[in-house]
């Protein structure tokens, strides 16, 4: 792990110990954790909040690099599950946190490089990290992660590799699997004079695990920083263009039938998405003596969008909806300062942290000619929304933390305003001015205790308040019908308590948390008409649960010898909604009819979840390494009516890894083989799917080799 993430998070304390790594030495504790934006912390063993880093080694190496979920599955409390689907991202979900999401990511907040890629309503798109390039990924959940501010039921966090003090690397990849899969990447860092860079470009694309699935990505990023007496400044810009097919999801009955199929309107509709982003940030630091410190980052850029939907030729002709293919033409900014001040045993730090995005929105009919006997579908047509959007978010911020050999106390504070508008200039009969304004507010406390039982045993404990305020897609409309925002859908709001232990030895290390989450104001679905979904507030929601880690390197006598490495994650979460409510799982359906029952398990959360991961070293064959894992996760609901569920899996991944260096050069190449059962699963689900297609399909048994060449120089 190293010494700091770079400036501009909007953070919380780091903590936890880190997983598949061995156990940090004294000395290591005396180094700082910089979570960016609102920094205080130490490294995990002297922290009370709870936090994982995966080294940026771990993620490349035997990886397609690919898929955030590649190196994260030794992550307790997380998880990510693979749609099949690049039109619509991954589904991930951090203790809870996340789940109810269609598409995208909600809920939880990303970053990279310090910069955020989660919109201020919470929206966000993990297809923006940079893997190829990643120094580390840092994932920050339950209390603390409240005090990043608006949908940060947890946070993940990519840290970009850093030219070294001197020299230079050049570093190239390729990586190929099955469906017409291929990942190339390369990448250029080093330092020139006071200046270090990195430059890195990766591009990908498939076939596609079903029919109407192809889909292809290009990454670019670039990383400039100097140094000087008690000063640093780092540039970053970032471009990225992808295109993907829609194979949307699948229903019951398809899904028994071939699970490997596509629905029939995805192709008739040609559903497909376009995505353009471009991103630059600048954050300095600078040392005023004293213990005292000031850091700002400041960052802008834009997202164009173009999405082919498969709504029905009937529900777009209606008078209120908003066709079936959209544009979206995005602008987003902000702005983040802060003061420093170390004197042990404190940290202290005030700041404020200002994000804003506005949107052109356009939205059209997905067909030419008279809705009665369409002439073609798939292409754009009749106009039938035109609006700007625009959220903004402000927060003030403090923090503190005292640290003494046996005890930490830290904590903090954030004050989170959020305002979502629109100006509506589609107005006809049936569809009337949708414009309006909401804001919301909380103030976000945390307080943590961590306490040394022994050298080698800690046990901590913290709570805290989060926020998640709706986003603008489900404030844009009321249940009712009616025109303007649905002003009457409140934020939803949590109280979070985690207490746990953590050990260390010669061996490795572990760590035990149990956790319980209490919501208010849930957001559910209310409506589902007229190509249009509205929500509502659904009540009090309960979270409890148990994360269970660990990681340790044994030294094998029997012939062969070498080296055993042994890491596991284990989440056991019940999540629950407190309070009954009415809901609509069909599409039309104008008023809430369907009761769900209090005490009704929450969908998409499965009971169980982890993962177990072998590798074996042998030490006759120097650079040689065998890994054997095994992912499972138990049954989810797919929607909250508990209408059907996606059954639970248990997988064997096999892997082998090798590495030589010769002179200057060094060489790397993986053979892997997933699902190595063929076992047929659903890799996710749609949560409330309105028409039924809940089934998302996962790669059946499938084979990639990778290869990577790298120079010093």
């Amino acid at each position: 792990m190293s010494n700091a993430l770079p400036l501009g998070l909007a953070a919380a304390l780091a903590a936890g110990p880190a997983l598949a790594q061995p156990a940090q030495a004294d000395t290591a504790t005396q180094q700082t954790v910089v979570v960016t934006g609102e920094r205080v912390g130490t490294l995990p063993w002297t922290s009370p909040a709870t936090f994982n880093s995966v080294d940026g080694e771990q993620i490349r190496h035997g990886q397609m690099q690919i898929n955030l979920g590649e190196g994260l599955g030794l992550v307790p409390g997380l998880i990510v599950r693979e749609r099949g689907n690049y039109a619509q991202d991954l589904q991930i979900s951090m203790r809870g946190f996340g789940a109810r999401a269609p598409f995208g990511v909600r809920g939880l907040r990303l970053y990279v490089d310090g910069i955020p890629i989660s919109s201020p309503d919470g929206q966000g798109q993990s297809a923006g990290f940079p893997l190829s390039a990643a120094d580390r990924i840092d994932v920050i959940r339950g209390p603390f992660a409240a005090l990043f501010g608006n949908a940060s039921g947890g946070v993940i966090a990519l840290t970009t590799a850093e030219g070294a003090a001197h020299g230079h690397e050049w570093r190239s990849g390729l990586a190929l699997g099955e469906q017409g899969l291929w990942r190339a990447s390369t990448q250029a860092s080093g330092a020139m004079g006071s200046w270090h860079y990195l430059v890195d470009a990766s591009a990908m694309a498939t076939d596609g695990l079903r029919p109407q699935a192809e889909a292809s990505r290009a990454t670019g990023y670039a990383k400039l920083g100097t140094r000087w007496d008690g000063g640093k400044l780092t540039l970053l810009a970032m471009r990225q263009v992808s295109r993907a097919q829609d194979p949307l999801g699948l229903t019951r009955a398809e899904w028994d039938a071939d699970p490997f199929q596509t629905t029939p309107v995805a192709l008739s509709f040609n559903t497909r998405k376009w995505v353009q982003l471009n991103q630059g940030g600048a954050a300095l630091q600078q040392q005023l003596g004293g213990g005292h410190a000031l850091e700002a980052m400041a960052y802008a850029g834009t997202r164009t969008l173009t999405q082919y939907q498969a709504i029905p030729v009937g529900a777009q002709n209606a008078p209120g909806s908003g066709g079936g293919m959209f544009e979206l033409d995005r602008n987003h900014h902000g702005a983040n300062l802060r003061w420093v001040w170390h004197s042990q045993p404190w940290r202290v730090l005030a700041g404020v942290q200002q994000d804003d995005q506005r949107e052109d929105r356009l939205g059209y009919n997905n067909y030419t000619g008279p809705a009665s006997a369409p002439e073609q579908l798939g292409v754009q047509g009749l106009l039938r929304r035109d609006e700007t959007n625009r959220a903004e978010s402000t927060s003030p911020y403090a923090q503190f933390e005292w640290t003494a050999d046996a005890l930490t106390l830290a904590g903090g504070v954030r004050s989170t305003r959020v305002t979502l508008s629109s100006a509506d200039r589609y107005i006809a009969p049936g569809n009337g001015d949708d414009s309006g304004r909401v804001r919301y507010s909380a103030t976000q406390p945390t307080l943590g205790l961590r306490l040394a039982l022994a050298p080698e045993l800690q046990a901590f404990i913290s709570a805290g308040r989060g926020l998640e305020t709706p986003t603008l897609n489900e404030v844009a409309y009321r249940p009712d019908g009616t025109s303007g925002m649905n002003t009457d859908l409140r934020a939803a709001t949590s109280t979070q308590v985690e207490a746990g232990l953590r050990g260390r030895g010669a061996w490795g290390a572990w760590s035990a948390t149990a956790f319980h989450i209490r919501t208010t104001d849930e957001i559910a679905v209310a409506t589902n008409r007229g190509g249009r979904a509205t929500y509502q507030n659904a009540g009090a929601t309960r979270r409890l649960g148990l994360e269970l880690s660990g990681d340790g390197e044994w030294e094998l006598d029997a012939a062969g010898g070498g080296t055993l490495q042994a890491a596991a994650a284990l989440t056991w979460m019940r999540a629950t909604y407190v309070d009954g409510f009415l809901t609509c799982t069909a599409s039309p359906c104008a008023t809430p009819n369907v009761p769900i029952a209090a005490g009704s398990t929450m969908p998409a959360l499965p009971r169980l979840a982890g993962r177990l991961a072998l590798t074996w070293q042998p030490q006759p064959m120097p650079g040689v390494s065998f890994t054997a894992e095994l992912p499972f996760a138990s049954a989810v609901w797919t929607d909250d009516r508990h209408s059907d569920h996606a059954a639970g899996y248990a997988l064997i991944n096999l892997s082998a890894r090798f590495t030589q260096k010769v002179g200057a050069w060094t060489w790397r190449q993986f053979l892997r083989v997933d699902n190595l059962l063929d076992q047929r699963y659903a890799g996710s689900v749609i949560v409330n799917e309105g028409n039924g297609r809940f089934f998302e399909t996962a790669p059946g048994r499938n084979f990639a080799v990778g290869i990577e060449a790298s120079l010093r120089y």
